[in-house]
């Protein structure tokens, strides 16, 4: 599989499995599982890996429409059906993606810069052996301040060089929070600032952005086009399926990546028909709304 290939062309989406640490258990509630039904951190990964196994072994996941699939580190470390989790994807014709964040730091200037990352080069050596493809860093806008879109894109484009420097391609998110006044005018300085250091890029190199699905439909068209931008993907950021599958197919060449868009009605006491049935039909709806 050509995975650069796949992902620039492919007419499909990337699934977000990168649920970590603090959000898992609010994800596992949500698959129906409760707190009492595991205690400690062991037994919560052990849990959410069974969620993610279940989903990257159903039929649906596999036929063409998931072109990609972002995993927490914990995932990437684990198998599926024996083999490596990332081969395991690669095997299904999906390209697997790392989460590579630590957490966020407390808000300063608007923003949420990404907390420090003392061993991500170890990391990502590690992900490189594994055939890891491309890496998911996120931190978190939430209001128009100038100074602090500048601030945190940034940081994603030097954490970006840093991965781009093993080989793997960088998926910055500076998500902008859907639930922040004056998005509009803020998701255009941070356009801008994008726009300001993709010349920094090495040439023959490109990055993948991923970002909350704009106010103001095909804002990011400029930077879907960009020759140093793969790809540019849509998270769902607290949007229910349908209103993020209606708010992404107004945005041309802008794919999905959803978590919760693509999890929140999967429940670990459904039956097995039952499961395949749900996330089928999650999967075509939000296909239909990035090949739109």
């Amino acid at each position: 599989m050509d995975m650069k290939k796949q992902i620039a062309e492919g007419q499909g989406f990337i699934a977000a499995l990168d649920q970590s640490g603090g959000s898992t258990p609010k994800a596992l509630r949500g698959y129906g599982v409760e707190d009492h039904e595991w205690s400690g951190d062991d037994e919560m990964f052990g849990k959410i890996h069974e969620m993610r196994s279940r989903i990257i072994t159903s039929p649906c996941f596999s036929k063409g429409k998931v072109i990609g699939a972002i995993l927490f580190e914990k995932t990437m470390d684990g198998t599926v059906e024996g083999k490596p989790t990332p081969q395991a994807l690669i095997d299904r014709g999906i390209v697997p993606f790392i989460k590579i964040d630590k957490g966020l730091e407390d808000e300063a200037n608007g923003v949420q810069l990404m907390k420090p990352m003392p061993d991500l080069d170890a990391l990502l050596k590690r992900a490189k052996g594994l055939n890891v493809f491309g890496t998911k860093e996120r931190s978190v806008i939430n209001d128009a301040n100038a100074e602090g879109i500048a601030a945190i894109v940034k940081q994603q484009f030097e954490v970006g060089m840093q991965v781009l420097s093993h080989g793997l391609v960088p998926m910055l998110e500076p998500e902008y929070s859907i639930k922040s006044e004056g998005r509009a005018e803020g998701e255009k300085i941070l356009k801008d600032e994008i726009l300001k250091l993709l010349p920094t890029v090495p040439e023959g190199e490109q990055i993948m952005l991923k970002l909350s699905i704009p106010v103001e439909a095909n804002l990011y068209a400029e930077l879907i086009a960009h020759p140093k931008v793969l790809a540019v993907v849509a998270l769902s950021g607290g949007y229910s399926t349908e209103e993020a599958c209606e708010h992404l197919a107004k945005n041309k060449g802008m794919i999905a990546s959803f978590s919760r868009g693509l999890l929140q009605d999967l429940r670990a006491q459904q039956s097995d028909d039952e499961f395949d049935g749900t996330l089928s039909a999650a999967i075509d709806m939000i296909h239909a709304a990035s090949v739109n």
